[in-house]
């Protein structure tokens, strides 16, 4: 096997796919990775033998000094179509030893013997492959367990040679023919898997409809990270830039904030603060958005790196959303769950009158009979109307006076209530507009709202399912217990808009409101609010790539 026509393959991927080749292809051929406390630790222990010494160029083949030790030796061979970094080669007496550092344990057999699990040993068989093509004699080989504190043998059969050389080609195949292989099933690798949160294997299986009832899957794994943390700035005299691993905010040269770069998912920026070239490289490392706001908070744009490779995703996306039909089957999903959340709003809120709630199950049962898209626009749009005609029920009466509600109004919003519900949906859209971005999918083409320049039709769509529970409800909730007052508004002849008071006060709600933790309508087990957005969009993308056969909106009780 050659390998002319495109990279050659590293042995971890092919690691990979011994472990499992759905995790292969999201690593190698779509460029997906994901941190877990698994990968962190891995990589620390590797720090302790990737410090290069002697390089390969430098040495003759066949000629080492017994004794010689190199570390983090790299090799390339375009025969094997394989490359490789080895943590350790020893030079012995008779050959070379490899030793290949892992964390964790060994596998233990019935009678209690440590064995080198199979992906591991692939691994390191593959590197004695790479050291015997620059004609070298491998002579032992092991993997250095961290938590066992000891060296397993591999058993470097020539048997076992071929059939690393048939798991390469098989991988190849794999790479070459653009799909996605399937998931694992009930297989306890998934739990330890870092791609465990992206994969989702049980949900995978219930969306394409390879199981008749809902599973009941572990609850996918949350970012070691944590959510992180979000970084609003909003004085135009602030300068934000970086120290070390700490990004600093500073006013008039007096520092007033600090937080470790590590911790920040999301810099949220109004007006024009300056922000230094050297933090913006930091974040674009670092994957971390950086969304910008008008001063009076309409949503401008995001920074970013770039997206996931997601070239499945994209191409599926494009192909799909040119089928009226394909679009409509979305629609009429995303604004079921959207009428339905809606009713919700108002059953848990409000003293809406039973009628209302008939109408707006009506409307719901309605839309997901739509035959065209503008049918299904035309009630959604009357679901808005007898919503918002009853929003004001579900405001406390003793705040009236203040925040007075006669109907949904924008560009401008013409009273409090509406500055805020459209700072929700901006804010909400960056949000999901961001995750669209990171697993790979287009957010300016959508399959509800048209395309439009510098529109995010796509975000627009899956945000409509949230906007009651997420944006409508912070809302709700600034009035109803008294945290916002008249006086965070500022009403001038172009609208009203909150002043800086007022936006601070808001992000802590929403803050609060994202971090509040829903089941699942299918699976039941319970997340953030952020993370069902993502589980959300991570639905879509396999609609996009043929993996899932519809989509089901998020609706809650």
């Amino acid at each position: 096997m050659r390998s002319d026509s495109g990279p050659l393959m590293p042995v971890r991927r092919l690691q990979n796919y011994a472990y499992c080749p759905r995790l292969f292809y999201y690593q190698w051929v779509e460029g997906i990775f994901v941190e877990n406390s698994d990968v962190v630790e891995g990589e620390s222990i590797h720090s302790r033998a990737d410090k290069p010494g002697s390089m390969k160029e430098d040495l003759p083949a066949m000629d080492l000094p017994e004794g010689t030790v190199l570390r983090s030796l790299h090799l390339e061979n375009p025969r094997l179509g394989l490359s490789g970094r080895i943590d350790i080669c020893e030079q012995g007496s008779e050959g070379i030893e490899i030793v290949d550092y892992k964390k964790g344990s060994a596998r233990r057999t019935d009678d209690g013997t440590r064995v080198v699990k199979y992906a591991d040993a692939v691994q390191v068989g593959a590197y004695a492959l790479l050291l015997e093509g620059e004609g070298m004699t491998v002579t032992a080989a092991s993997v250095y367990y961290a938590a066992d504190r000891r060296r397993v043998p591999v058993d470097l059969t020539l048997r076992f040679r071929e059939e690393i050389r048939e798991l390469r080609d098989q991988a190849a195949k794999v790479s070459a023919s653009g799909v996605c292989p399937p998931p694992l099933r009930g297989d306890p690798r998934c739990l330890h898997c870092s791609a465990y949160s992206i994969c989702l294997p049980e949900e995978s299986a219930w969306w394409s409809n390879d199981q008749v009832a809902p599973p009941k899957p572990a609850m996918p794994p949350r970012p070691e990270h944590g959510d992180g943390e979000v970084l609003v700035v909003q004085d135009s005299r602030s300068h934000v830039g970086i120290r070390g691993d700490q990004v600093v905010v500073s006013r008039e040269g007096v520092v007033v904030a600090k937080l470790p770069i590590n911790q920040l998912r999301h810099l949220f920026v109004y007006g024009v603060p300056q922000i230094s070239s050297q933090l913006i490289h930091a974040l674009l490392e670092r994957a971390v958005s950086v969304g910008y706001f008008s001063p009076a908070g309409r949503f401008l744009g995001t920074l970013g790196g770039l997206p996931a490779s997601g070239v499945d995703a994209r191409r599926g996306q494009y192909r799909m959303f040119d089928n009226p039909e394909i679009r409509l089957i979305l629609a009429r999903e995303a604004l079921r769950a959207k009428i339905h959340n809606q009713r919700v709003m108002l059953m848990r809120n409000g003293e809406a009158d039973q009628t209302i709630l008939r109408t707006m199950a009506d409307y719901r049962d309605m839309v997901a009979d739509a035959t065209d898209l503008d049918t299904a626009r035309g009630i959604e749009g009357a679901a808005a109307a007898a919503y918002f005609a009853e929003f004001s029920s579900m405001l406390n009466e003793n705040s009236w006076a203040q925040f007075s509600f006669a109907g949904r109004n924008r560009r401008p919003p013409r009273d409090p209530v509406n500055a805020m519900l459209s700072l929700g949906y901006s804010i909400l859209s960056k949000e999901v507009a961001g995750v669209c971005c990171a697993v790979g999918l287009d957010p300016f083409l959508g399959f509800l709202h048209q395309p439009r320049y510098g529109r995010p039709a796509l975000a627009l769509d899956l945000m409509e399912e949230f906007r009651p529970l997420i944006a409508d409800s912070v809302v709700i909730s600034l009035i109803n217990r008294r945290e916002i007052f008249a006086s965070d508004f500022v009403s001038t002849t172009s609208g009203t808009f909150m002043n800086e008071k007022g936006r601070k006060i808001f992000w802590e709600s929403w803050f609060r409101r994202m971090d509040t933790e829903v089941s699942h309508p299918e699976f039941g087990y319970k997340m953030s609010y952020r993370r069902m957005i993502e589980v959300q969009v991570r639905q879509l993308w396999r609609f996009c790539r043929g993996e899932s056969r519809t989509y089901h909106g998020f609706t809650t009780r």
